[in-house]
């Protein structure tokens, strides 16, 4: 689509003549037409970046044209003219999706700066949708395996209510994509997903986190800071690794779930809140609750929908899918030509028993991608699987000793990663060094924080 193309819809031929002499020396590219009829013909075959119609038009008129171009899927933006217009008349043409609406005789001064917005506004609309198109993307669910299919079937009947799904799955299986896709086909999907990770936030921060805080909550809260249950209004709040609430977490939210209003720390103001909690676990609840670790009343307050998310050793017919789906978005984004897996290194892909799941395979192909000088990808091109699966040691060859640290370094921040579950900070723990140490090591490596 070029944005800088123009249609006129006018019976008059001085309008034409005039407008798009006008719009010509603005640089914009221009068509004329005198009829509804031709309006509608040559809209389906060229994309205009703003169409310019006239109200009072021989056989169907401007309005009747305006609707069956939305009818036909013509998404350019449609400013009406009209030497006769009324309010009515301008509130039928607004109701129909006209982007403005312009009297005669036109002051071409106006017309040129409401084409203007009209295009800037066209161009947003699809700045927004590549966004959409590429979040879709991101968020993709791969594989057409059972387990998938049912999951996906699951999805398509529960996400168009508010009920509240439970995700239950071993970590790496993608419980944050299942729930995110579940926001995208509910009718919350234009309002916001947010999402909280308890286990990546300090207990004494959770709180203050999920409810906000008001002006001189406590020492540093110089000003009042919104929650995730207010910034998720009217959309989706993730929960994620509940099982590592504490229990005046717990309390707090199962008052949220059962009154939909809350406080914020440090104030008494109670604040109405209409979101859909969707949340997630990698650890068995029941047995946190007999435990005494976590409160059965939640949990029947959560547990509305459960989902029970398969390993990927339990699908590992979606190992050539998902490595293929990896191996491309891992191509386009380090700048490389997409690697070609050979039928032996699939076999052994799928000969693993993959304990990180999804992430760990998406680790592997990433690391792949990066190291592997060659375009072909054999078995024994690919980290040597260890039978007992521990990590897995990389072979590759290495033109220096920085080469082969760097290597090393970037294969054993990524395990680590994997074991934590993305989770910088007990990544960092694990591995004895300081969280910020850490992430300028992962800088320099390209690793991104998931």
């Amino acid at each position: 689509m070029k944005l800088n193309s123009i249609l006129i819809v006018d019976d008059e031929r001085g309008i034409r003549e005039t407008l798009s002499g006008v719009l010509e020396d603005e640089g914009f590219r221009v068509e004329t037409v005198e009829s509804g009829e031709e309006c509608l013909k040559i809209a389906q075959s060229t994309d205009f970046g703003c169409i310019l119609l006239d109200i009072w038009l021989p056989g169907i008129d401007g309005l009747e044209t305006l609707e069956r171009l939305r009818a036909n899927g013509v998404a350019a933006p449609v400013i009406m003219i009209s030497g006769h217009g009324n309010i009515e008349t301008a509130v039928n043409a607004t109701k129909l999706g006209a982007y403005d609406f312009i009297e005669k005789p036109l002051s071409l001064e106006k017309t040129i700066l409401t084409v203007r917005n009209a295009l800037r506004t066209r161009e947003l609309e699809i700045l927004n949708e590549q966004l959409v198109e590429t979040l879709n993307q991101e968020y993709k669910m791969i594989g057409d395996s059972v387990g998938m299919r049912a999951l996906r079937k699951q999805i398509s009947i529960v996400a168009p209510t508010d009920g509240r799904v439970l995700i239950s799955g071993e970590s790496g299986t993608g419980k944050e994509l299942v729930a995110r896709a579940i926001h995208a086909q509910s009718k919350r999907k234009n309002a916001a997903f947010v999402e909280i990770n308890s286990a990546a936030i300090p207990e004494e921060l959770v709180e203050s986190e999920l409810f906000g805080y008001a002006k001189g909550a406590f020492s540093g809260a110089v000003k009042a800071k919104k929650g995730k249950f207010e910034v998720a209004d009217s959309g989706t709040l993730f929960l994620d690794e509940i099982g590592d609430m504490s229990p005046r977490v717990q309390a707090k939210i199962l008052r949220v779930l059962e009154e939909s209003r809350f406080e914020p720390v440090g104030s008494n103001k109670l604040i109405e809140t209409d979101v859909r909690v969707i949340s997630a676990t990698n650890k068995p609840l029941s047995e946190l609750i007999e435990s005494g670790d976590f409160r059965a009343d939640l949990f029947y307050r959560l547990n509305v929908i459960p989902f029970q998310i398969p390993p990927l050793r339990e699908r590992l017919e979606d190992i050539p899918q998902l490595a293929e789906h990896f191996n491309q978005k891992f191509s386009l984004e380090y700048g490389k030509k997409p690697k070609k897996f050979t039928e032996d290194a699939i076999a052994a892909l799928q000969n693993y028993s993959w304990l990180g799941n999804v992430r760990e395979l998406r680790n592997t192909i990433e690391r792949v991608v990066i190291m592997h000088s060659k375009q072909k990808v054999k078995a024994d091109d690919l980290p040597k699987f260890n039978p007992k699966d521990e990590p897995p040691a990389a072979t590759f060859r290495f033109p220096s000793f920085k080469d082969a640290t760097d290597a090393y370094q970037r294969e054993f921040i990524l395990h680590k990663l994997a074991e934590s579950d993305g989770n910088v900070s007990k990544a960092a723990e694990a591995m004895g060094v300081d969280r910020s140490h850490l992430y300028r090591r992962m800088r320099n490596l390209g690793i991104q924080s998931k």
